[in-house]
């Protein structure tokens, strides 16, 4: 049994709205004889000590909050809970103080389980040199540096050449990270426990359009090609990493680092919870609604019209017996 002796708590910097949540959970630890710490206004560097010696991380706000808390926790392989103040929460696990209490005591006894999802690293390649390289949990991004302008890179999967992409950009995502920009690009949608890589062009033209879904294991390489006119950027789960120019090399494979999550629902919760967010609940319950009482409406006229038959199947057989 896990006995929880150091919670750590970790607000979004940017969003201040969740400072005064953060300062009430921590003070709950401390009721209950939790070790506790709360950072509000925060970069990676200010709080990893802190999360080297934490047993558990508490992260407040919605994805962006749970990307942040991932990526500094999983080098230490601390698990992280989201509390949801967000908008969609995907990573998220709870909503607001409302369901901490219930929260906490489940934690204290032992009543949840870990999901482990896998992190990508990308590196910047420059003449054979690593320039720099980050982990991610959702997805690494080469795009133009202005919306909405072309770029052209070659792909290798593999150490095989693939195709040439002619597009807007490239997302290559975790299966984690097939929910978010990848999905709005009509990729498809993967369980979070796979370790797959996914590959998918925003605004394609004359090129690869479909989204290719890797072998585990599979290592990526993008490079710009020479008729690239406009400046490339390489990010990772939203944060501009650098420039990349013709002759480097962007490579992408599974991180040696395993991101966390502390579960209270059960393990098959990833699809119920997916659909509450793509297809509302209201939306269903309306759909629901219309199909019931398109389906009354049709059993009332077959009855009506059944009835009706009978009635003037009765009346022939009637005329029918009168005229003998």
């Amino acid at each position: 049994m896990t006995i929880m002796r150091s919670i750590g708590v970790l607000a979004h910097p940017l969003r201040p709205y969740t400072f005064p949540l953060a300062e009430s959970i921590a003070e709950s630890l401390r009721q209950h004889d939790i070790a506790t710490w709360v950072y509000t206004d925060w970069e990676e560097s200010d709080v990893e000590d802190a999360v080297r010696q934490t047993q558990m991380i508490v992260a407040i706000g919605g994805d962006g909050a749970m990307l942040r808390a991932a990526r500094v926790s999983a080098r230490h392989r601390v698990p992280v809970l989201g509390i949801n103040m967000g908008q969609l929460g995907f990573l998220t696990e709870i909503n607001g103080m409302g369901d901490w209490e219930n929260a906490l005591k489940r934690l204290i006894d032992d009543d949840f389980w870990i999901e482990k999802r896998m992190m990508i690293r990308a590196q910047h390649i420059r003449d054979g040199e690593v320039l720099l390289y980050s982990d991610a949990l959702n997805d690494v991004v080469i795009s133009a540096n202005v919306f909405g302008k072309m770029i052209h890179l070659d792909c290798h999967i593999d150490a095989d050449w693939a195709t040439t992409y002619s597009a807007d950009a490239l997302v290559v995502s975790s299966a984690t990270g097939s929910t978010a920009y990848a999905l709005s690009l009509g990729g498809p949608i993967l369980p979070p426990n796979l370790n797959n890589i996914l590959i998918v062009p925003a605004a394609p033209h004359l090129s690869m359009e479909r989204p290719i879904v890797l072998a585990e294991g599979s290592q990526v390489e993008i490079t710009p090609t020479s008729r690239n006119r406009n400046k490339i950027v390489l990010t990772a789960d939203g944060t501009q990493l650098g420039n990349v120019v013709f002759g480097d090399v962007i490579r992408v494979q599974a991180s040696e680092f395993v991101s966390s999550f502390v579960r209270l629902r059960g393990r098959n919760y990833f699809y119920r919870s997916l659909l509450d967010r793509l297809e509302p609940r209201y939306q269903r319950t309306y759909a629901e609604q219309h199909t019931i009482a398109n389906t009354n409406q049709k059993v009332q006229t077959t009855t009506m019209f059944e009835d009706h038959n009978d009635k003037t199947g009765s009346e022939t057989k009637s005329s029918s017996a009168n005229s003998d």
